[in-house]
């Protein structure tokens, strides 16, 4: 089969898209593009729609080519992609909700988004419906004997986000696992529609909440893109700053939470301290704990101190000299490795199909990370190595967040000690005629993918934000058959997946 760059040879490219291509597909491009998807050849980085077109976003790893892929939905339909790419099923359920495009030979019809609480059916449309859907949402059925269901959530026992989990199980272990999200359905995307830069921005680092410095950076990596702009070397730098922290406070709070999964609380209650001790430097650093609205299109609105980078070396030091031996701890803990190694495997066919980033696909001998595989400034010009390992379980993911922290406190380092002077931020220019931009940004998660255009004077006309979980939840729901019940909430903890991301 023809690579990607065939296909865009053959397309008419369209004006003002940037940094990478986007073309007008016939009907016969599309299915190829599905055939490319299907064999395994190409990977989907999104789909999102308009209220009268389609959009895939391929990546061809053979080349590392990205385009996007734009159909004309004739009589609001269009070649289901998930009919042969499962991968693309709750993409299109949501472009069905939001939009009213209907994917052909969609192999689930249920809503995904649109739970029967709006007021209109298909509020992206031009034209929305004026009656929502029904309420009623049929859950796959119980086949077999000795069967029985157990449904969790969506609001759940801890502080977290809704979602409902509904177990198959033959006694104490998971057949299926059935998961229904969107319970945290925002509206962002309808809401950017009209926005100005600074409120699109803001809407985008509220995507979510525990990634709010990705979401910005990627946001602003999108609109300079469109306008053909970059911000300031000082400003690039700060930005990764600002990334790698986020990423050095995730990762450990994960890893605390994962022991504390595995009924290992002391692990936990160390790396609060360590987590807490980063979100103190960051406020120390740029005024705030999670770096919120810090990273705006042309650059940073915060400089760093003096005191702030002494602040953040002094963190460093705190790190190394008391992650090592909570590592040490965790790989020494016979009860601990007992319910990590073997639980929750994604295999590797499935990890292969749905190209999951971060610590889920690393974990699987997936190597991707944007920072590298497309790396942007000022990774570039940074040395780090990307860890990846081949068990799929949960003690491999969380041993990539072990190694990612260690990176990451290279990475600051480095970033420090080579700080460059000079401007924050530029003015940007009033774009003259429509235009476009996409991004792919690194988060702790995996890669973040942000579209949008914008229309003459700089209001976003339409953006679509992409979470690295639209990948990884159906991964979830495949790693948690064969395991106990009792496990799902190391596994769950394990892959902590976005709620809000997921649901816009």
């Amino acid at each position: 089969m023809a690579g990607l760059n065939e296909i865009l040879r053959r397309g008419d490219i369209a004006a003002n898209h940037r940094p990478w291509p986007r073309i007008a597909a016939t009907a016969e491009m599309w299915n190829e593009a599905i055939a490319g998807l299907a064999s395994g050849q190409w990977q989907l980085l999104g789909l999102w729609g308009e209220a009268d077109s389609v959009h895939m976003a391929l990546r061809d790893e053979a080349d590392e080519c990205i385009a996007a892929l734009s159909l004309a939905c004739e009589d609001r339909r269009y070649p289901s992609v998930a009919l042969h790419h499962p991968p693309a099923l709750r993409l299109e359920r949501s472009l069905r909700d939001l939009f009213g495009l209907d994917p052909v030979g969609l192999p689930d019809r249920r809503g995904w988004l649109d739970h029967g609480n709006w007021d209109v059916r298909h509020p992206l449309a031009t034209t929305p419906e004026p009656a929502p859907i029904d309420k009623a949402y049929a859950f796959l059925p119980i086949e077999g004997d000795g069967l029985h269901q157990i449904p969790v959530g969506p609001v759940h026992a801890g502080i977290i986000e809704p979602g409902h989990f509904r177990f198959t199980a033959n006694g104490e272990t998971v057949v299926r696992l059935e998961q229904r999200l969107g319970y945290v359905h925002k509206g962002i995307e309808g809401l950017m529609a009209g926005a100005t830069l600074e409120a699109a921005s803001r809407l985008a680092a509220r995507t979510s909440g525990d990634s709010t410095v990705a979401y910005g950076f990627a946001f602003a990596r999108a609109v300079e893109a469109a306008l053909g702009v970059e911000a300031p070397p000082r400003a690039s730098q700060l930005r990764a700053l600002m990334a790698e922290m986020e990423r050095i406070a995730n990762h450990l709070g994960d890893f605390g939470a994962i022991c504390n999964d595995a009924s290992f609380a002391l692990i936990q209650a160390h790396c609060a301290v360590l987590r807490e001790k980063v979100l103190r430097a960051a406020h120390a650093a740029f005024g705030h704990r999670l770096m919120r609205d810090r990273i705006v299109p042309g650059g940073v609105t915060t400089d760093i101190a003096s005191s702030g980078m002494a602040a953040i070396r002094t963190l460093i030091a705190d790190i190394k000299a008391l992650f090592p031996a909570l590592v040490e701890l965790y790989d020494n803990t016979a009860s601990l490795q007992d319910r990590t190694v073997t639980t929750g495997t994604v295999k590797p066919d499935l990890a292969r199909q749905y190209a999951p980033g971060g610590y889920i696909g690393r974990a699987c001998n997936r190597s991707f990370d944007v920072r590298k595989n497309l790396a942007y400034a000022p990774y570039d010009k940074l040395a780090f190595e990307v860890p990846v390992l081949e068990a799929g379980d949960v003690n491999a993911r969380v041993w990539i967040r072990i190694r990612e922290i260690e990176q990451s406190l290279s990475l600051v380092a480095q970033l420090l000690d080579h700080m460059p002077q000079g401007a924050l931020r530029i003015d940007l220019p009033a774009a003259s005629m429509p235009c476009e931009g996409m991004a792919l940004v690194e988060g702790f998660r995996g890669d973040i993918l942000v579209w949008l255009r914008l229309d003459a004077g700089n209001r976003v006309a339409r953006c679509h934000l992409r979470d690295p979980s639209w990948f990884q939840w159906p991964l979830l729901e495949a790693a948690i058959e064969d395991n106990i019940v009792a496990d799902f909430p190391l596994c769950n903890k394990s892959f902590n997946c976005s709620y809000s991301g997921h649901d816009l």
